[in-house]
C-alpha cells in the first residue's frame, strides 16, 4: 500500500507508541518507541523516521525506521506510554512497572525507576496489563484486579485499590486528571474516582447479558464522557458515561480480538482500531469536513488537552457521528490501513499524520501521510 514504510525486526512487537510533540509547533512526530513479547530476549527499541535517525546501509528507503537505541526488557511489555518526551513507562508480565530514561545525546536507554512487584498474587507476580501517564501521575492495573497509583519523582506506591475487581484488569485511561476508566475480562467498564476513599468504583457499565472480555479504551480528546471499548468479539462499541450503563453504538469492526483502539488525539472525528485478525481500521465520520479549529491542535505531552473541554456546544455533529454510529448508513467510512497479512496486528498509535503499528509478523509499519 502507497505511503507505508515496513521495517523488519526479529520480534514480535507488542506496543508502539510516538514521543508527544508540543501543542504550539506544526511538527509531525519523528521518534516512536516499541516494546516486544513472546521473544527468548524482550526490549524496549527507541526509533527515529527523522533525519536524526542513524544512517546505515546505503539501500535504506526515505522515511524507513531506523534504530536509535534498545534495552532488553525483563518480561514481555504488556503496555508502554510516554510520560514526557524523555521518560518511557512500561507495563510487565512480571508484574513489574519500570520507567525508562531517554538521554538524546547518547541515543541510550537507562532504568531511571522501577517498582519490581507492583502487581503480584500471594505466591506470584501477575501481569502488569495497563498502564496510562498524567506526568507526574502514573496509573498501573493488572490481572490481579489491583489498580495502583505512582508518582515518577516518588519510590514508594501513592495509592493502591486492593481489590478494584475481582477478574483481570485489561487496560485503562483518564477520563478526568481525578478519574480513570478501566476494563476487564468480564465485559465491564468501571469508573473511579481518586477523590473517594474506598475501594469501589464511582460507576460500572457493561454490555447486558455479555461478558465478552474488553481489551481496549479510549477517551475523546475533547469530550470526556464519551469512550470507545473493543474486546474479544472485536466490536468496536461508543459508551457515553453519562447516559445509562450501557454503549450507545455496537459496530462490526474486526473477525478476532481487538486488541487497541484509539482516537485521533486532535481530529476526533477520525478512530483507529486493530486485531488479531492482522488487520487495521481507520474509522472515519462522513461530518468530519466540518472539523472546527480547535479540534486541529497537536498531543501535548500533558493529559490535559486530553482532557479540554470543548468551546460551549462544542462540534455536535462530530460527537452525534459517533454516538449514532451506523455504518451502513453512512454516518462512518472504514478503510483498511495495511496490506492482508496472516498475522495479529497488535499495537497502534497515531500523532498528527503519522501512524505507527507493530504485528506478530515481526515487523514495524509507519504511513506518514494518513488522510487526516
Amino acid at each position: 500500500m502507497e505511503g507505508i514504510n515496513a521495517k523488519y525486526v526479529s520480534k514480535k512487537i507488542s506496543k508502539t507508541r510516538w514521543r508527544p510533540v508540543s501543542s504550539s509547533s506544526l511538527q509531525q512526530p519523528d521518534i516512536f518507541a516499541t516494546g516486544s513479547w513472546d521473544n527468548e530476549d524482550n526490549s524496549i527499541s527507541i526509533w527515529s523516521i527523522g533525519e536524526n535517525g542513524v544512517s546505515s546501509m546505503g539501500d535504506e528507503f526515505e522515511g524507513d525506521p531506523q534504530l536509535l537505541c534498545e534495552y532488553k526488557h525483563n518480561g514481555d511489555v504488556l503496555d508502554l506510554q510516554f510520560l514526557d518526551q524523555d521518560r518511557i513507562v512500561t507495563a510487565s508480565s512480571t508484574g513489574a512497572v519500570t520507567i525508562f530514561r531517554h538521554h538524546h545525546n547518547s541515543q541510550t536507554l537507562s532504568v531511571s525507576q522501577l517498582w519490581e512487584r507492583a502487581h503480584h498474587y500471594p505466591c506470584n507476580n501477575a501481569p502488569c496489563t495497563g498502564v496510562v501517564c498524567n506526568s507526574p501521575e502514573i496509573v498501573t492495573v493488572g490481572e490481579d484486579g489491583r489498580i495502583m497509583l505512582f508518582r515518577a519523582d516518588q519510590e514508594g506506591v501513592l495509592r493502591t485499590i486492593e481489590k478494584a475487581d475481582s477478574s483481570a484488569i485489561h487496560a485503562v485511561t483518564f477520563l478526568r486528571t481525578t478519574e480513570i476508566l478501566t476494563v476487564n475480562s468480564i465485559g465491564q467498564l468501571k469508573l473511579w474516582d481518586f477523590r473517594q476513599p474506598g475501594n469501589e468504583p464511582s460507576q460500572i457499565l457493561s454490555l447486558t447479558g455479555d461478558r465478552v472480555p474488553l481489551h481496549c479504551v479510549d477517551r475523546h480528546p475533547n469530550q470526556q464522557h464519551i469512550v470507545a471499548t473493543g474486546g474479544q468479539d472485536g466490536m468496536l462499541c461508543i459508551w457515553d458515561v453519562r447516559q445509562g450503563n450501557m454503549p450507545i453504538s455496537l459496530m462490526e469492526a474486526h473477525t478476532s480480538e481487538m486488541w487497541e483502539v484509539h482516537f485521533h488525539p486532535s481530529n476526533p472525528g477520525h478512530l483507529f482500531s486493530c486485531s488479531e485478525d492482522g488487520s487495521l481500521l481507520h474509522w472515519e465520520t462522513s461530518s468530519n469536513t466540518d472539523t472546527p479549529s480547535f479540534l486541529q491542535g497537536g498531543r501535548n505531552t500533558s493529559i490535559i488537552s486530553r482532557s479540554a473541554i470543548a468551546p460551549t456546544g462544542g462540534n455536535q455533529s462530530l460527537i452525534n457521528a459517533w454516538l449514532t454510529g451506523d455504518s451502513s448508513k453512512g454516518h462512518l467510512e472504514t478503510t483498511h490501513m495495511l496490506p492482508s497479512q496472516m498475522l495479529s496486528v497488535n499495537s497502534l498509535d497515531v500523532l498528527g499524520q503519522c501512524l505507527v503499528c507493530g504485528t506478530d509478523g515481526e515487523a514495524i509499519y509507519v504511513n506518514r501521510h494518513v488522510p487526516i
